[in-house]
């Protein structure tokens, strides 16, 4: 089938964070965050809209994304299509 055929949108072609979790959870078996699904989309130049929820702090420590977990979550955005 080619998914030219298809009339899918733009967000229908999106996986929610929660599917990206359980994806990597039956996959893999670990949990990973939102903080580092977020930043592996941003590395794979997926725009997302600005968060408003961030800290207020000077020099706020955002922990980075170990890279086992960072390749798990690659693995589930190739698996949905996303990259």
């Amino acid at each position: 089938m080619d998914l030219d055929e298809l009339d899918i949108t733009s967000a229908e072609s999106k996986a929610t964070y929660q599917e990206i979790k359980d994806y990597v959870m039956k996959e893999y078996g670990f949990k990973v965050p939102t903080l580092y699904i977020s930043q592996v989309k941003r590395q794979c130049g997926i725009i997302e809209r600005e968060n408003y929820n961030h800290s207020r702090k000077e020099n706020p420590h955002t922990p980075q994304c170990p890279k086992d977990k960072e390749a798990a979550i690659r693995a589930a955005l190739e698996h949905f299509g996303m990259i």
